[in-house]
């Protein structure tokens, strides 16, 4: 044999041993079967990630024995077992596209992606993505692991490489089956969702796949011609030129860092580089990995948001019931404070500011309500498009000739059960921001459309599969950084000068949004504008019936005449509440016994045969709550009046609670509670 074909044959052998060592590398799994479902190429991580024993894996094992074995385990169920190989071979041979998620038996939740390659066979891509979403720190480790696994792989290919230099030697007839191998190698490399590429010491590329011209448009059949510089960029090369130097000085890198593919689309890549040793110490070349993580990386980013979130909600949820017992005192105090003869001329100068300042103290604990989903709702069906159109009056005149509001309204009809009147804050809000972004000039757009959410961006969205309607508000103004974005919907954080918001808009939204079963979406970068979408369930036929929620009464719904006025039994652990209420209960005419705790309620109610009405707080200590003392005095049949208190509304309405009365309130909206509540 010549020396051209002695050294072609060599780099044929390497390459092939060493793209197969790279691809068992590869955490995801890999195969390759033939027209007659033939295994022709697999790694490692498919063995390991379906849990087949290694002996399993050779060139041309049937996909029927994978089958079987599966079967024989018990992954598809305790059904006829040949029915179920059956089957599944009988769909294999169709060769159709698919990505599916299954879990296995062990809990570990595999995504397996399909890939027809018309003339050769089929390429199946199998991920463990049990726990991608849930911890930057896994994915560190994973590299750590990786970068561990690579060390001792170079030392593997190191012996490796020494091996088949010797084999080359002794066997000419060798080389024709390295091409046909090569051309394998070929054909799996480019099969593979990923970049892969292998430069020499001197930077110039030997090898690149498919991958290359999908992303940048280069011909994989001319990598000594590609140049990084040129399709990455000077600013981008820059960024990863130390990691490529680490790399030749024989250390295995990973990093990741964002570019920008052809028709300008930006992606978030992570890349390994693998070096090759030759000779003690030398490195001849690397191999190159590169993978689109940019799904990745926002799946995780939105998981953190979401635990965030729902931590910040439960924190406000549980400080807004304290605040609302203490609202329920200082509110009850000053008005009978103000009712007493020797202050009226101390009314309008003290009384009046103080409780003007407590009633807006219940209006921001209803925006941390919203916010941690815990406000009621009075939900209906309504039209999106017509709720949308009914906030234009309401905004039109309060933004200036400077700036144009304009609908694109395309979801008619589309129905959503939500709250109409918490629709149109939402809409107000969102509208009156894009309005200080733009700094009163420019334009304002508000869209609706009907949307599907397939699997993937819906995972996206945290949302189930399915229908929606898009409401999506946009403007053109200063737009947000990612750490205003990361933070725009915590509550009290602003970006407005002091005493021109309190921070709560955007949470409210958010509450609302995630409350009515959708969530909210924020799109926006420096002086690119911004774009905020709520998405809400569509309504189908199907969809239970709308819900009913029971409002806290206003002065207007006072009875217009007094009705039974009796015993009152008063349930509630504090103190300073029961002194508030028992003493408008004693104004409108009732006798009052009170109860600090449930237990010592029930206790009351079974043996005091007088009482006609129960005013019991929901949230007490004791392993009885206020919902079982009205449940237990409604089952008496003798009580004839029953109210429960909260500040979570919304919570007990869902469990079928009677007339609920939230705090904080005034006597007058007792009165009307009692008066419109009847066993």
């Amino acid at each position: 044999m010549n020396t051209s074909a002695v050294a072609q044959s060599h780099i044929g052998v390497r390459r092939h041993d060493s793209l197969q060592a790279g691809l068992d590398l590869i955490d995801q799994g890999f195969t390759l079967i033939d027209e007659n479902l033939r295994l022709v190429a697999w790694n490692k991580a498919f063995l390991r990630l379906l849990g087949f024993p290694d002996d399993m894996g050779f060139y041309g094992a049937s996909f029927d024995s994978f089958i079987r074995f599966n079967a024989e385990r018990g992954e598809y169920g305790d059904g006829d077992l040949e029915e179920a190989v059956r089957k599944r071979v009988e769909a294999a041979r169709a060769f159709l596209p698919h990505d599916i998620e299954r879990v296995r038996p062990d809990g570990t939740a595999l995504r397996i992606r399909g890939f027809p390659m018309p003339g050769h066979g089929f390429a199946t891509l199998y991920s463990d993505v049990t726990q991608e979403r849930h911890s930057a720190v896994l994915i560190k480790e994973q590299n750590a692991s990786l970068e561990s696994r690579v060390a001792e792989r170079t030392a593997e290919l190191t012996a490796s490489n020494e091996q088949l230099r010797e084999a080359l030697r002794m066997n000419e007839q060798f080389a024709s089956s390295l091409e046909r191998s090569e051309a394998q190698m070929r054909l799996i490399t480019d099969s593979i969702p990923a970049l892969i590429a292998y430069f020499d010491s001197g930077l110039v590329y030997r090898f690149i796949n498919r991958g290359y011209r999908d992303w940048f448009g280069i011909d994989p059949s001319q990598p000594q011609r590609v140049s990084a510089r040129e399709f990455l960029g000077i600013g981008t090369y820059s960024l990863i030129k130390p990691y490529i130097k680490q790399a030749l000085h024989g250390v295995a890198v990973t990093f990741e860092y964002e570019i920008t593919t052809i028709g300008g689309v930006k992606k978030l890549a992570r890349t390994t580089l693998i070096p090759e040793v030759a000779s003690p110490g030398e490195v001849i070349g690397c191999f190159e990995l590169t993978f689109d993580i940019t799904q990745e990386r926002r799946s995780h980013e939105m998981l953190v948001q979401a635990q965030k979130m729902e931590a910040l909600g439960q924190l406000t949820g549980g400080l807004s019931h304290d605040f609302n017992n203490i609202l329920t005192i200082v509110l009850g105090n000053l008005a009978a404070l103000s009712e007493q003869p020797d202050v009226k001329h101390h009314v309008a100068e003290f009384l009046d500011p103080a409780m003007e300042a407590a009633r807006r103290g219940s209006d921001l604990i209803k925006g941390l309500l919203s916010f941690s989903r815990q406000h009621p709702m009075s939900t209906s069906l309504v039209d999106i498009d017509q709720c949308v159109q009914s906030i234009d009056k309401l905004v039109r005149h309060t933004l200036p000739e400077t700036l144009s509001l304009v609908y694109a309204l395309k979801a008619s009809p589309a129905l959503s059960n939500i709250d109409a009147n918490q629709l149109q804050n939402a809409l107000l809000n969102l509208i009156l921001n894009a309005k200080d972004a733009t700094e009163s000039r420019g334009k304002i757009s508000v869209e609706t459309t009907i949307q599907s959410l397939d699997a993937h961006r819906a995972a996206d969205l945290a949302l189930p599969i399915g229908k929606f309607v898009r409401v999506s508000v946009q403007d053109d103004g200063c737009g947000m950084d990612s750490a205003t974005r990361a933070r725009v919907f915590e509550p009290f954080f602003t970006t407005k000068n002091v005493g021109q918001g309190s921070g709560l808009g955007m949470s409210m939204v958010y509450g609302f949004a995630r409350q009515s079963g959708g969530t909210i979406e924020v799109i926006s970068e420096p002086g690119d504008g911004t774009d905020v979408t709520l998405w809400l369930p569509l309504h189908e036929p199907a969809d239970s019936a709308t819900l009913a929620v029971v409002k806290p009464h206003m002065e207007s719904d006072l009875p217009t005449e007094d009705t039974s006025i009796g015993l009152a039994l008063l349930v509630d652990d504090d103190a300073h509440v029961r002194r508030v209420i028992r003493r408008h209960l004693l104004e409108m005419g009732y006798s009052v016994i009170e109860a600090e705790n449930g237990k010592e309620a029930l206790d009351i109610l079974d043996q005091t045969p007088g009482i006609s009405a129960v005013v019991s707080d929901f949230a007490m200590p004791g392993g009885v709550d206020g919902l079982q003392v009205t449940q237990h005095a409604r089952k008496l049949g003798r009580v004839a009046k029953i109210v429960l208190m909260s500040g979570h509304v919304s919570i007990l309405v869902q469990r079928g609670a009677p007339a609920v009365l939230q705090k904080p309130f005034t006597k007058d909206q007792l009165a009307a509670a009692l008066g419109a509540s009847s066993n």
